[in-house]
């Protein structure tokens, strides 16, 4: 596992080491002690899978209020998503800026989210699968997130979005 910083301040993009042969390839996609050494979270009580039909689905932005707040380590199985990451930490100097990575089953890249940041993607494939492992249990009551195109954080997505859910939509505009 090859960890590289980000432009903001946390996050880091994850290369799997892949160890190949005529039977394919082998990749470590968890190790607490690398995570450790980079001084991440390293405890993940949950793991989720995202599956999504259509080519264009927005799923985002979301995170969770502290004390509640989630470190995620995102990965892409199957398909190919655009992964977007907004810094809602208060008081931090990066606030409400986004970036962007492309993580698929092909390139076998991860993200590492800590808490403090809003996440979601859009599928740039139909089928496409996303992995997810959680650093704390989900609470609904702290659950938060804004639109996908708040005119205040500005994300460039890659395509038009096709299918989101309602909820999603309802959400108010991040503020500064």
């Amino acid at each position: 596992m090859l960890f590289q910083k980000t432009r903001i301040e946390g996050p880091r993009l994850i290369t799997l080491q892949e160890h190949a042969d005529e039977r394919g390839f082998f990749a470590r996609t968890f190790c607490e002690r690398k995570l450790a050494d980079e001084g991440l979270v390293t405890h993940y009580p949950q793991h989720s899978v995202s599956y999504n039909v259509r080519r264009g689905t927005i799923r985002g932005m979301h995170f969770q209020n502290a004390p509640h707040g989630e470190a995620k380590i995102v990965r892409c199985t199957a398909g190919a998503i655009f992964d977007v990451i907004v810094d809602v930490r208060q008081g931090s100097t990066s606030f409400g800026q986004w970036e962007g990575f492309e993580l698929s089953a092909g390139n076998h890249r991860q993200l590492y989210i800590p808490e403090g940041f809003a996440h979601g993607f859009q599928t740039l494939m139909d089928a496409t699968e996303i992995s997810y492992l959680i650093s704390a249990f989900h609470a609904p009551f702290a659950a938060m997130g804004f639109p996908f195109d708040d005119a205040t954080v500005a994300i460039a997505w890659p395509l038009p979005a096709t299918v989101m859910s309602e909820k999603d939509r309802m959400w108010p505009a991040l503020k500064s």
